[in-house]
Parts: structure tokens; sequence; C-alpha cells
């Protein structure tokens, strides 16, 4: 009798709101849990009509909590309000709305000089941060301020903390220094305050150890950090102790969490076909994948046949939605990451190995489930019709860049290709120059750029740097994975789904009249003013091609464009020249695909069933999946720095020639051309003389001599000095080249 009238208590519940606030998203949360209370908006709502703060067992009277499930239920949801940033709770204890009060949450970003700034999407411009404000917070902390704007017209303000929402670190790897007494650490993370350790707290580390501390004190007005180390590194840099400062320093997840570890087992190894659901089996068209050699989780795979009017495409990807379900431990871990980080000889995966490596990548003739994009192209480059299905594939060759490559040049299959698997690169190369003259004449912009491989020997040091440039197979890749992504986005916006589209915004409005003044000074008047269109771009850099300065002018070009990002609404990308762009071709690394497919399976599949995600829900995870990006880039950019610093010890004393990659105020910035590695002239080392910074023209001017040292200018340098700790290398002037 009581389990009857529990299920009908449930049922009446998802039917009727028993509480005293209007919440239009009752009844989604009374299929989510069995104690449902009222939503996140509802509570913001009914909390910014009250006029003072209120505590929890004040709101709890107000909108009728009936029971402890539900005051527990409230606490966790309010908890996660402050948390998130939307409320604030004073020291009464009481909740308000934090936008009520005026107030901006947004992220600590520190300069090692000790001030900082406060960079929120609340904000028009970073607020300025005193280094007395700084005091109490640590880089990358989440905070509530009260920011006052102080120069309107220079874009001036400034941030007051009012609280701290969320602390960026909770533990700190570097180099414990042990003098007279006392212990700190100097953390590997320069925008990081020495952490004082107290000698008790050392538990056996030795000075210059690189070791991991857990705060235990956080700073606070003129009182510094203090923590405990938990963790000797070592004394000696190498590969994998780098990546482990690295790791620590950006707060990387890296470690399985226990709920992870034992579900691992339970990840199928191979298709369970009973289980497939509504998809085509498409096992007989020769699909293939095309990556790097030393890849080992292969998400894309391609497919091209001519047809009367054009080209038929198919992208393959992946099928992680089937095995990664909304709100699984696998998928709580997954956004948590957001994205797979990527070190030279290691990678720290967004999935487990069973599925990245194993029943999702597109391995060699093994039967995997795909999410599949199928384009029909005209002769011209443009989509005529394209289809989303699930497919049941199964890969007819592991391809490389190199191989394709080979092939495409000389016609040779050394490979031994099926018969039916070159026909299709053929094909693919045919439609890659379609699509690659079609991107050319919307305006797509394309920078020139040159990598490096760094090669990692047994002995865990760097052993050589080499630098590779992209060739046609990559680009061929590119093009399709595009043509999907364009698709996708499309067919999102056209159902009104709430996803993650990729948006590239237009360059900022002060970085277009920078560039046009530095343009005017070299006697270059380009077909655009204020509001550039992507197509103006691609018209200067053809413009430029034949000029001397063309490597300077395509680096300041370059460096006025704005970074991309994940929003849930569609807002097109500049430097693709395209109103429709979604990242689809990439689910196996990057969460926002994963939400792609989850709303592209929804639509195909299911669309009379209520959707996982609410506008609202796909916003806050665009912007975590934002962050994990630009915390992935940074902490593979620091590995690299460290490596290339490694390296390059065995020459100091050598010259090498190099060309100016940054002009700053106290000097230059020389990238060698032979290992792509960068190091600092500093204006003293320049030839004796008062040197002026000209930002606009990114060049130096000496005073009494008039020599000019600009971006892209050629040199000989010396190398002088190299410090690994802090990623630093410094060149002495040896001459122009």
């Amino acid at each position: 009798m009581r389990s009857i009238e529990r299920v009908f208590g449930c049922y009446n519940m998802a039917m009727k709101n028993p509480f005293n606030i209007n919440d239009p998203e009752f009844a989604a949360q009374a299929k989510k849990y069995d104690h449902p209370i009222p939503s996140r908006s509802a509570l913001m709502n009914f909390l910014d009509g009250e006029k003072k703060f209120l505590k929890q067992d004040a709101i709890a009277d107000k909108i009728g909590i009936q029971n402890e499930q539900q005051m527990a239920g409230l606490e966790a949801r309010l908890r996660s309000m402050v948390r998130d940033g939307q409320l604030i709770q004073n020291r009464r204890g009481g909740y308000g709305v934090r936008k009520k009060l005026q107030l901006i949450q947004g992220r600590v970003s520190a300069h090692a000089d000790g001030f900082g700034f406060l960079v929120s999407d609340e904000l028009d411009y970073d607020a300025f941060i005193t280094p007395r404000q700084m005091r109490m917070v640590m880089d990358g902390d989440v905070v509530v301020a009260d920011v006052q704007v102080s120069d309107a017209k220079a874009k001036k303000s400034e941030a007051f903390i009012v609280e701290v929402i969320k602390r960026a670190h909770t533990t700190v790897a570097g180099k414990l220094i042990h003098e007279e007494g006392l212990a700190y650490l100097k953390a590997d993370n320069n925008s990081i305050d020495n952490i004082m350790v107290p000698n008790e707290s050392l538990h056996g580390a030795q000075n210059n150890d690189y070791v991991i501390v857990n705060i235990k004190k956080y700073p606070y007005q003129n009182r510094p950090a203090f923590g405990e180390v938990i963790a000797v590194l070592g004394q000696q840099l190498n590969h994998e102790l780098s990546m482990q400062l690295t790791i620590v320093s950006e707060s990387l997840p890296h470690e399985w969490p226990a709920e992870v570890e034992k579900i691992r087992d339970t990840i199928p190894k191979d298709v369970d076909y009973k289980a497939l659901g509504p998809h085509k089996d498409i096992r007989e068209i020769p699909l293939i994948t095309i990556d790097g050699e030393d890849s080992r989780d292969f998400d894309d795979a391609v497919y091209v046949e001519p047809t009367n009017n054009g080209y038929k495409l198919l992208v393959a990807i992946a099928d992680v939605s089937h095995y990664v379900k909304p709100d699984s431990v696998l998928d709580r871990e997954a956004y948590h990451r957001g994205t797979s980080v990527y070190f030279p000889g290691k990678v720290i995966p967004m999935l487990p190995l069973e599925l990245s490596n194993g029943i999702c990548s597109l391995n060699p003739d093994q039967d995997r489930l795909s999410m599949v994009c199928e384009m029909h192209i005209d002769g011209a480059g443009e989509v005529q019709s394209y289809e989303f299905y699930r497919g049941l594939m199964r890969s007819h060759a592991r391809c490389t860049y190199n191989d394709v490559w080979q092939f495409l040049d000389t016609n040779k299959n050394p490979n031994q290709w099926s018969k039916k698997v070159t026909e299709s690169l053929t094909h693919q190369y045919r439609l890659y120059h379609i699509l690659q003259q079609q991107k050319h004449a919307r305006g797509g912009i394309e920078f020139h750029s040159t990598d490096v491989n760094i090669h990692i020997g047994e002995d865990g040091m760097v052993d050589d740097i080499q630098q590779y440039e992209r060739n046609d197979a990559h680009k061929l890749i590119e093009n399709f994975m595009i043509a999907a992504n364009v698709c996708a986005a499309r067919f999102l916006e056209k159902h009104k789904m709430p996803a993650a589209f990729r948006c590239h915004n237009p360059p900022p409005e002060t970085k277009v009249k920078d560039l046009l003044a530095f343009l005017k000074g070299l006697g270059i008047r380009p077909d655009f003013k204020e509001d550039p269109t992507p197509k103006d771009f691609t018209r200067l850099l053809d413009k430029i091609q034949h000029r001397e300065d063309a490597d300077l002018i395509e680096q300041v070009m370059l460096r006025s464009q704005s970074l991309a990002t994940y929003e849930a609404e569609n807002c097109g990308h500049f430097g693709l020249a395209l109103s429709h762009y979604a990242h689809f071709t990439s689910p196996i690394r990057r969460y926002p695909d994963l939400m792609v497919h989850r709303a592209i399976n929804h639509i195909v599949y299911h669309k009379n069933k209520p959707y996982f995600y609410s506008h609202e829900q796909a916003a806050e995870r665009c912007e975590q999946c934002s962050m994990t990006e630009r915390r992935a880039e940074k902490a593979s950019r620091e590995v690299d720095a460290r490596l290339k610093c490694l390296f390059m010890q065995q020459f100091v004393g050598d010259t090498m020639a190099g060309k100016v990659s940054g002009v700053t105020r106290f000097g230059l910035f020389v990238q060698l051309e032979q290992y792509q590695v960068d190091g600092l002239i500093h204006v003293t080392s320049l030839p004796n003389d008062y040197y002026q910074f000209d930002p606009v023209k990114h060049q130096l001017v000496g005073e009494r001599s008039g020599t000019r040292f600009r971006l892209t200018d050629k040199l000989n340098i010396k190398i002088a000095h190299v410090d690994v700790d802090d990623r630093k290398i410094d060149f002495e002037f040896v001459g122009k080249a």
C-alpha cells in the first residue's frame, strides 16, 4: 500500500507544483528528482522580489518546503547558486541576488608584478585590481567584485573584491626554497606569489626539490598563503616532471575518480548488435581515416564518390553519445575535463582509453557506431543537401597524412590500399580543390604557419625539435570537417536546439584602428575602414604576398583577430567567413562536439521527447567548455616552452639566426629559424642608444642612430642564458642578417 501511495504521490507532484512560487520548470524537476524543489530560475525570481536578504529557513518557510529531503535539496541548490555567482550569501547567512546588488562576477588574472585584472563576460573591458586587493586572491580565483569606472573614454575601471566564490587552486607545484631557517614554494605559475611552508610541514622535502604543496591557508591582506608538502617530484627536470608541474599548476584533471574506475571494465569492447537502435548499415562503403602517424584515437572517417552534378561526401564521426549518456559518471567527468590535453608523447584524454582508443575509435576493419553527415555538393563547392543519421560502419584503411599526400602527389600506392580506397582518395582530392576554391571565394582567411614536433628520447629528455608544414592531405580533411560542421550548425539552428556553436567574432574596433594605422605607415591602403569583412582580409593577404615585408603584415593581421569561443547561440565564424559553424567532428576529445551529437540525435530520432538541456544549461556548458579549452591550450604551451628550454641549454654561447616575433618596450622577442624557439633580447643588449617603442608600427627606434628593429626582422643572436624554471631564454644581439 505504501509503495502505491509513494508512486501516486510522485505522479501528482509531477503533474502539479505544490510550492508557493510559480515554476514553469517544475514538471521537468519532478522527472529528474524523487523529492523535487523549485528550479534555479524560480528561486531567482522569488529572491529578486524580496526586499532583504533571507536565510535558508525563511526561504523554506515562504516557498513551502514540506520535508527534510526537500530542505536538503534546497540547501544544496542555494549553495550551488552561490558557487555559480547567481546568489551571494552575507556574513549573517542570508541569500540575495547578486545582480540586484550590482556586483560583477569574474575571474582574477594575476600579473607577475603584483597587480591583476578582473576578467568577466559582464564587462566590456577588464577591470584593474590593485596589488593591495590582489593580496586576498590568487590567479584564476572566481570572485564577486564592485567595479567602479574611473575613465569611461579610456576604458579604465577598478575592481574591489567583495567575496571569493571559488578558489582556483587547492594544490600548487613548484620549487622548494629552504634558506635561513625559512621554507617557501616558488610556484611554477609565476602569477602566484610565494607560499610559506612551515618546517613541520616539509615532510622530508629538501632545498631545490620540485614539490606539490597543499594550501592550508589562503592569502589575506598582509598575510601570505601557507601550505604543506604532499609530494616530492624530484630535482632533475625532464619530460615527465615538466608535465607533472604543468598539470598541477594549471589544475588539469588527470586522475580518474573512483566511480569512473569502477565502471571502466564494463565498457564494451565490441558493438552490441542487439542494442543498436535505429541506424543504417554502411559497412560496405570504403570509409577511411586520415590522421597523424602517432594518432591512437580515430574519430572521423571520410568517403567521396562522384554524382551527376558534383560529389557525395560522407563524414562519419565516432558515436560517443551512444556510450556516454547525459549526467552519467562518464559524462560528468568528461564535462569536468572539457577536452583532451596534448603534450609531446602524452595525452590526458577526456574519456577513458577503453572508449577513446577502444569502442569509440574508428579502428580499421572493426565494426563501429558513427554519426554520419552525408552531403551532396555541386561543382561550385556549395552543399545542395545534407542528411544526418546513425551508421554502423567499418573503416577500410587507417591512413596517415604523409602516406595520403605521397599517393596524391605521385599516384603511387605503396600501402596496398584497395581499388575502392584509391578511387575514393582521387575523388576526395578533386572535391578538396573545389572546396578550397570556394573557401577562398567567400573570403575564408588563411594565415601561413609553421609547426614543430618535439621529440622525446628514451632518457625522457628532448633529443630534437623539427619543423613540419601541413600538406594537402591535412587541408583536405580540414575542408571536409568544415563542411560537416557547417551542416551541423545549420541543422541545430533550423530546429532551435540548445547546443554548442563555435563562434568567432570580427576583430575588436581598437585592434582594427591599430591595424589601419600600421598599414598606413607602410603606404598600404586597404579596401576597408572600421568594419572589415573576412573577404577584406583575404584580399589584403593576396595583395601583400609579393612584398618583402609580407610576413610582418601577416603577423600584425593575425594579432588583430578575436579569440573563438563556444556559445549557446549561433554567431557565425569570422575567420572562416561562415554564417553557421559548430564543432561536430571530434566528440572523443571535445565535449562541445558531444553536445552537438546529442542534439542532432535527438532531432533525428527522439524529437517528440523532452530534451536534456535547456538554453540556460547549454550556455553554462559552453562557458565551461571555453574555459577548459583555454586551460588546455595554456598547459600545452607551458610544457612546450619548458621542453624547448631544456633542449636549448646545450647551445648556450652558440650563434644562431632568428626572426623578430614580438616587440615590446623592454626589448625584442626573437624566434630561432631552425627550432622555432623564442627568446628575448633585452633593450640593454641592443646597440648603445635610447630606443622609442612604437606599438602601432611594432618597432623600436634608436633616438640617436635611427636604427629600427621591427616585427619579422631577421637577426643573428647569441644564446646567453636559459632559465628552465621560468621558461625564459635570453639572447644577445650579434647583428642584422
